[in-house]
């Protein structure tokens, strides 16, 4: 993979960029912290070279300084609400978060419900029941324009006051619209009624602040979030009182006038002129080679039209969410015929006439695999892959049909299933289980870490657990927006 981020520099400079920001506000500072503080996959897609805990090592950097609070609103508790990626509810994936953050060497010192109903209760006593100290915060009537309200005992000053102890608060939560920045402004509020100075600043890594607008990172970025119909534009507030251009997004730059006011009804001034001063994101410093990042966010925004037109087919998603990815595609000067991997899985399904898949090598070289009575498309495709990168010969087999007959046989007889072909797992388990006894097999088996970062496509949209295995075998997959068969239920 061609490297376009310096990751050890941004490591370096992010912490010490926090660190500054903390000093300014009399060493203590609430930083909101949007987007995934690990697993970050599409930072590490659009930024090659960036580790996708890459966010988490950073604070790591700081953890003697800084402490976690994680939001959830009681209405996605109410609601269960749940994480698109990962297929859980917001409240699970609160207890995920602690043990993930614990398990680093993180502190996570609390988790604050906003809007808070009696809908939460339950999960409240859940959380204490485990020692984990939970405050509320409500809902305050015309937020967030109601700024005399809302800066005032009636407003914030109804929200418990959570207590931290550390200079650095983290303010995270498991997805959007959880009340993170509210959270933030609430204890300022209460810091300053106690004569604590606090700062607050914002973390987020895209859009990228001084790259160009309609950079095809910042591009990649609306396309992640067609769902939320986040618009990238110029910040006016910055170029106003700084003269220099500079990009945010319109949810930002809209709430901004209001943040000012609030700043100004807490501490009597607002410290920042502009939604970018706000800001603490040095990502667009350690781009070490644009060129490459460039061509990684054109690739992303491909990727994200086949990812909605796969979710319009199974109603997930708006077709207007997908007019919207093609207009970027516009603006990025890109169709599908740029992903090298739609042709060849498709040339390749016309020849079979049969469900096809390719996989582009890091060295450019592209592979294909084909439907069999043994073996699905993207099964067939991974042993042909990892074939080719450990110069095996095609004619070799690495699995017997011995072995994988009476796994078919187990699915069918005894599993129920009505197909019989074997899934990516399936065949993973047969593979490692062959590598035991055959040479080939265990050669095969370690070349499956270089398929890391590899593009993958299929003629055919694919089964829970095969998009899963590919996955977590790090392969960038798209697929044509079309169901292998034609049933109702898949």
């Amino acid at each position: 993979m061609k490297i376009g981020f310096d990751n050890d520099k941004y490591l370096r400079m992010q912490s010490e960029h926090i660190r500054e920001r903390i000093s300014k506000f009399g060493d203590k500072l609430y930083l909101e912290f949007g987007g995934k503080l690990f697993d970050d996959y599409h930072a590490s897609r659009v930024l090659p070279g960036f580790q996708p805990d890459s966010k988490l090592r950073m604070l790591l950097q700081l953890a003697d300084q800084a402490e976690i609070v994680i939001a959830i609103s009681a209405a996605d508790i109410e609601k269960n609400k749940i994480r698109g990626d990962l297929g859980i509810t917001y409240d699970v994936d609160v207890l995920r978060l602690i043990q993930a953050f614990r398990d680093a060497g993180l502190y996570v010192g609390s988790v604050v419900i906003t809007r808070y109903t009696n809908a939460a209760d339950q999960f409240k006593s859940k959380l204490e029941a485990m020692g984990i100290k939970v405050y509320r915060h409500y809902s305050i009537d015309g937020y967030p324009a109601n700024v005399p309200l809302i800066v005032s005992e009636d407003g914030y000053g109804k929200n418990e006051y959570i207590e931290t102890t550390r200079p650095l608060v983290i303010v995270t939560a498991p997805g959007p619209g959880s009340g993170k920045m509210a959270t933030c402004l609430s204890q300022l509020y209460h810091e300053n009624r106690r004569g604590v100075k606090a700062g607050y600043a914002k973390f987020e890594t895209f859009p990228i602040w001084n790259l160009p607008l309609n950079h095809p990172v910042n591009l990649a970025y609306e396309a992640a979030t067609a769902d939320l119909n986040d618009v990238n534009m110029i910040d006016p507030f910055h170029l106003e009182a700084y003269g220099k251009t500079t990009v945010n997004y319109n949810r930002d730059v809209e709430i901004f006038p209001v943040l000012s006011a609030m700043f100004e009804g807490i501490y009597g001034s607002c410290p920042y002129k502009s939604p970018t001063d706000m800001g603490v994101n040095m990502a667009g410093n350690c781009i070490v080679d644009d060129g490459v990042c460039r061509e990684a966010g054109r690739q992303e925004i491909i990727r994200r039209w086949y990812t909605t037109m796969d979710r319009l087919v199974k109603g997930e998603s708006r077709k207007s969410e997908v007019t919207k990815i093609e207009f970027l595609m516009k603006q990025a000067g890109v169709t599908t015929a740029n992903r090298p991997v739609v042709h060849a899985a498709l040339l390749k399904a016309e020849v079979t006439g049969a469900p096809a898949a390719a996989i582009e090598l890091p060295d450019g070289r592209i592979v294909t695999g084909k439907t069999s009575e043994l073996l699905g498309a993207s099964a067939a495709v991974l042993l042909n892959a990892v074939k080719t990168l450990g110069d095996i010969p095609d004619e070799i087999k690495l699995i017997s049909p011995t072995v994988i007959e009476p796994v078919q046989a187990l699915k069918i007889n005894y599993l129920g299933s009505k197909n019989p072909r074997l899934h990516t797992d399936e065949i993973l388990i047969a593979l490692s289980m062959n590598a035991a006894s055959d040479p080939n097999a265990a050669k095969a088996l370690e070349q499956l870490k270089k398929l890391r970062g590899c593009q993958v496509h299929t003629s055919v949209m694919l089964s829970e657990v095969d998009i899963r295995i590919l996955n977590k075998l790090g392969l960038q997959l798209t697929s044509e927006p079309r169901y292998e068969n034609k049933k109702i239920y898949h």
